[in-house]
């Protein structure tokens, strides 16, 4: 198919596909995606770096082509740079290997067996592995490797294009945003960190202690003062690194807001009036508040505000001396992401109705202590909360702000 690349720097074209249509992604809700890819045009060779996921090859190469005509290149890859390996950035491999055979192909160490598992036929296929610190030529440009090495898979690495100070990060700093635009600056800064914040809440989370050492590392490398724009895999390219590197530093330490979200559901409303109640105390100590009652809300958005609250509260009825279901969804989703691992030591009131021996507030407590959160307080009534069992409510939810002034 015919389709336009679009040149980011000089012999630098973003040659990705652009997913208008899915929904949902590692249990990620979103509004579509790119799978972003790039060429480097060298003196000598021409570098693809990434490639896209099942179904998208037609674009890919129809924009490969656009660019080689843009250069008036005769039509070569010369080499495949594979920073990662999971389907979305690896399944166009072969296909470009098939069209261009004599292609060398760069990857991590990690990385090679997990290629040759998922294309069979490359089993005697030499891939080149690179570490951090290597390099290769591609004639007046040259790419540096950096191993990062679960950001947020054991096989990713970074691509540095030394010579126009461009950072090919893969999954890192991406977001899953699909826009015309291309770029930082073409699209609204709330809308741009609400979506990279997303992603990170979602993806790197569990990855945040490594995001700190890797930072370091490229840093001790004299490579994080030279980046003067980030390319990731998926989302807008960032024209002003320092924003997107910032904020990474601060959501991998938890650096939190005087905030604290809300996640609950109610089977007859009992519990909803307790996090109402509770909501006006957090109010009264000025901090700023979201809810998810998970009926109608989803954990991507949900975890995306925990990532810089302060605290959460946790509201379930009790259903067969155990949490309502929805609720077992959010809990394994916090073990998954582990935000302990930012240090931001969050607190957690866990809360609701029972209509007899109660159990859900207890099991919900043991499993948020499993997952890093600190319970500050446990709080369940018998049916329906009265006047004075909402004054409590009230009070958790004040005492709990004023303990994180």
């Amino acid at each position: 198919m015919m389709a336009n690349s679009i040149k980011i720097d000089s012999g630098v074209y973003w040659v990705g596909a652009i997913d208008w249509d899915i929904r949902d992604y590692h249990g990620y809700k979103l509004d579509g995606t790119t799978y972003n890819c790039y060429l480097v045009f060298g003196n000598d060779k021409v570098a693809l770096i990434d490639n896209v996921y099942p179904g998208f090859s037609s674009q890919l190469l129809g924009r490969i082509s656009d660019a080689f005509k843009k250069e008036d290149r005769d039509l070569k890859i010369d080499v495949v740079i594979q920073n990662h390996i999971e389907m979305d950035h690896i399944h166009s491999l072969y296909e470009i290997i098939e069209k261009f055979p004599d292609v060398e192909v760069y990857s991590s160490t990690r990385a090679v067996s997990g290629i040759k598992n998922l294309f069979p036929k490359l089993k005697d296929f030499e891939i080149k592995t690179v570490k951090t610190g290597d390099s290769i030529d591609l004639g007046g440009k040259s790419l540096t490797f950096v191993e990062a090495s679960m950001l947020h898979w054991p096989d990713s690495m970074f691509s540095f294009l030394n010579e126009d100070g461009i950072l090919f990060s893969n999954d890192a700093f991406g977001q899953h945003i699909c826009l015309s635009e291309r770029f930082d600056h073409e699209i609204s800064n709330d809308m741009l960190m609400r979506a990279s914040k997303k992603f990170f809440a979602n993806l790197i989370t569990p990855s945040s202690q490594v995001l700190v050492r890797k930072l370091d590392e490229v840093d001790k490398l004299g490579v994080l003062d030279k980046i003067k724009m980030i390319a990731p895999a998926h989302g807008q390219i960032w024209t002003k690194p320092e924003d997107i590197v910032n904020a990474y530093k601060d959501w991998a330490t938890g650096v939190c807001k005087d905030k604290i979200t809300f996640i609950y559901d109610t089977m007859h409303h009992s519990t909803q009036k307790m996090a109402h109640a509770m909501i006006e105390g957090v109010f009264s100590e000025g901090f700023e508040v979201k809810t998810f009652y998970l009926h109608p809300d989803e954990r991507s958005d949900l975890v995306t505000d925990v990532l810089d609250s302060k605290a959460i509260c946790v509201g379930s009825p009790t259903m067969m001396n155990n949490p309502f279901p929805s609720l077992g969804d959010i809990i394994f989703y916090f073990n998954c992401l582990s935000f302990s691992r930012t240090g931001s030591n969050k607190k957690a009131v866990v809360f609701g109705s029972k209509g007899w021996g109660g159990g859900a507030v207890k099991k919900l407590s043991n499993d948020l202590k499993q997952a890093g959160f600190e319970i500050f307080e446990e709080y369940d009534v018998l049916n329906i909360p009265h006047e004075e069992e909402l004054n409590r409510c009230y009070e958790i939810g004040k005492k709990l702000a004023q303990s994180l002034k």
